[in-house]
């Protein structure tokens, strides 16, 4: 179809004559009928029926007639700019936003960009969704967009981060939730609630984090659908809903202190802002990694407001991440403990897809995903409990290509030890297992069946000086050093990281053929006294020894905590799910990555993990609390797979009788660290 064939059309519609039509044009009418013909011919089908000397649109006339002129507009607007460029007088931009960023982060840039040009005749449209932002842009109705949606989804628009925020619950000063540090959707499905419209980015984040975690907007049995935040205020201070909304919506509300902003568990993460830019206008490129190629870009007024964007601070702080790690890398040779380095890494939630694509209940494959943790290893929270209480597994979970179709099942297995966790992997009852160190190793140790084999993927958390084991004895006890515990007893969980740590410390030693160990299963230590104890002494992992000085008046002995190498907690994927599923294997890593951040960066974060644990704060801290400067917390984070360390224990263990299966490890076969790799390359 032809730009003037169209016209001609227009003018032959309008008069309903090709007499007429041919005057007004200047043309002959065979030329104006060879026109129509063309183009009857070009789009298959006809435009007119010929009644006679009459004629009447068809249906794809009709709507040829209404949508035509808009093509017409667009290409004299297209030709007008080119000329304008040709002469160096282009002088115009039309920005498009959601309603949301209109309000609450656009407007100090718009600002900016009139005070540096005011020359430049600067537009702004708003939009109250997010389809009609996208036909916006694909339109040519304006150059440049900015929504809290990526629009991954759509080949002819680059979408670029250029800020954070947040989706929270928000309540009147006076709500009696107004206090609250922290809600769960999950738990306030009961209330009265005022919800975004649809198709809004707010209402597309909502019901994609419901989706994922199972129930869905229907389950909140009080609700009312307001169009847009402005209509949402009233119900809010003067009906004392609750509200769904962004931290850049009601911000004048918030200011003033009529509204309250409570951060929701199933948001725990910032999200992204993204910055819209039609392809046909734009070529993606970097200057000095952070800014658009200024050659690429086809306008003047386009650059220099991406180069506003991208200068403003919040932009800087996006672009320039730190390493992944949040501290120091620890070093097994200092004494020094790991300190938090200047910046975090930046994680953040994944943007809703712009339509949300639903699968028949009916087609849905169900797939069980297995996960061993241990709830009361503080150190290993970031791996298990936070991800389960955030629901941080369901949102990466992949959900696109060969698992469109999938209906996710996760179970959470709760062990107090890592021997239960080795042999649910082997027998493949587990998928994946959170484990310490020598755990770990009886993970990789040749099993008899090679379908029973496991993959390290990545670290947890580590003690670079070895002082997260220890042995404890009652506080009135005569034994005050290693070699007091000769012909002693001494319990321990077999096939544990205090096992192990008891075994080479005590080889080291020369103590081993010394001493007895014998098992302890399931020992609720909390409730350990010196009155009541079977053995001399326990040799126990972080932080079940904490627990056990609060509350059963013990104490640790003194030389037995220098196991001379770091410790560290692990997790080990089954093979063969590792191999059927890697995307879901990247997906939990991810997961975990999200974890890690959000125990640093959250103020409540340690209250809120001592309630889901039920420990009190001050043992959570004192195991797990690398948010302070002074590094005073056993453990710290270490996602990165240490090989000397593993090595190291490997040596030390294989050693010792009954160990000896250590020394068959493959360790290029079981470590495998493209997965973590990967996972942080998608953030």
């Amino acid at each position: 179809m032809e730009i003037y064939q169209l016209k001609v059309f227009l003018e032959v519609a309008r008069h309903l004559s090709f007499t007429e039509a041919a005057d007004a044009l200047n043309l002959t009418q065979p030329a104006v009928s060879a026109k129509i013909k063309s183009l009857e011919s070009s789009l298959g089908t006809e435009l007119f029926y010929r009644l006679g000397r009459k004629i009447k649109l068809t249906s794809v006339g009709s709507y040829l007639r209404e949508a035509g002129p808009s093509l017409i507009e667009l290409e004299s607007r297209l030709i007008n700019e080119i000329n304008q460029i040709k002469q160096g007088k282009y002088s115009r931009l039309c920005i498009g936003c959601t309603e949301s960023v209109a309000k609450g982060w656009l407007p100090k840039i718009l600002f900016q960009y009139r005070q540096k040009y005011p020359a430049i005749e600067l537009r702004c449209l708003t939009f109250n969704t997010v389809r009609s932002l996208h036909q916006a842009i694909t339109m040519g109705e304006v150059e440049l967009g900015f929504a809290e949606v990526d629009f991954q989804d759509f080949d002819e628009i680059e979408s670029r981060p250029v800020d954070r925020f947040q989706y929270c619950l928000m309540v009147a000063a006076d709500h009696r939730l107004a206090n609250c540090p922290w809600l769960s959707l999950r738990q306030l499905t009961s209330e009265v609630w005022v919800f975004p419209a649809a198709e809004t980015p707010e209402r597309l984040a909502l019901e994609t984090r419901l989706s994922e975690l199972g129930f869905k907007l229907s389950d909140f049995t009080h609700r009312e659908i307001v169009q847009s935040s402005n209509l949402m205020s009233p119900f809010l201070t003067q009906g004392h809903y609750l509200g769904f909304a962004s931290s850049l919506q009601l911000q004048i509300e918030r200011q003033a202190n009529l509204l309250v902003a409570i951060p929701l568990q199933e948001f725990a993460l910032d999200f992204r802002l993204y910055m819209l830019t039609p392809k046909r206008l734009s070529k993606t490129a970097h200057r000095h990694q952070s800014k658009l190629s200024s050659e690429t870009l086809s306008t003047g007024p386009l650059q220099q407001f991406i180069d506003l964007v991208v200068d403003q601070p919040e932009y800087t702080r996006l672009v320039k991440k730190a390493p992944l790690s949040t501290l120091q890398k620890p070093d097994s040779t200092s004494s020094t403990p790991p300190t938090l380095s200047g910046n975090t890494t930046q994680v953040h939630l994944q943007s809703p897809r712009l339509f949300i694509r639903r699968s028949s209940q009916d087609a849905l494959e169900k797939l069980t995903l297995t996960l061993g943790i241990q709830t009361k290893t503080i150190q290993t929270v970031t791996a298990g409990v936070i991800i389960q209480q955030l629901g941080l597994l369901e949102h990466f979970l992949p959900r696109t290509g060969r698992y469109s179709k999938t209906d996710y099942q996760i179970q959470w297995r709760d062990f107090t030890s890592g021997a239960p966790i080795v042999a649910g992997l082997q027998s493949r009852q587990l998928d994946i297992g959170i484990l310490g160190d020598y755990p770990l190793l009886l993970s990789a140790a040749s099993p008899a069946d090679s379908t029973s084999r496991t993959k390290l993927v990545s670290f947890v958390a580590s003690n670079p000086d070895g002082a997260g084991n220890t042995i404890i004895v009652p506080d009135r006890s005569s034994l005050s050093s290693l070699d007091d515990l000769r012909q002693r007893i001494i319990a321990v969980p077999f096939a544990s990281s205090a096992h192990g740590m008891i075994m080479r410390t005590l080889s080291r030693a020369s103590l081993l053929q010394e001493v007895t160990l014998t098992s302890i299963d399931n020992l609720r230590i909390h409730r350990l006294t010196p009155r009541n104890t079977t053995a001399d002494g326990y040799a126990y992992f972080a932080p079940l020894h904490e627990i056990a000085s609060h509350h059963g008046r013990f104490r640790r002995l003194p030389d037995a905590d220098l196991g001379q190498i770091p410790t560290f907690h692990g997790i080990v994927v089954q093979e063969t799910f590792a191999e059927q599923h890697p995307d879901i294997v990247i997906a939990y890593l991810k997961a975990l990555i999200a974890a890690q951040q959000w125990y640093v960066t959250t103020p409540s974060a340690l209250s809120l993990v001592s309630n889901w644990v039920r420990l009190d704060p001050e043992i959570v801290a004192k195991t797990l609390d690398y948010r302070d400067s002074d590094g005073s917390g056993l453990f710290f984070p270490e996602t990165q797979i240490r090989m000397d360390w593993v090595t190291e224990h490997i040596q030390q263990l294989a050693a010792i009788p009954g160990n000896e299966q250590l020394d068959e490890i493959d360790l290029n076969r079981w470590i495998q660290s493209d997965f973590l790799t990967t996972a942080i390359n998608q953030f």
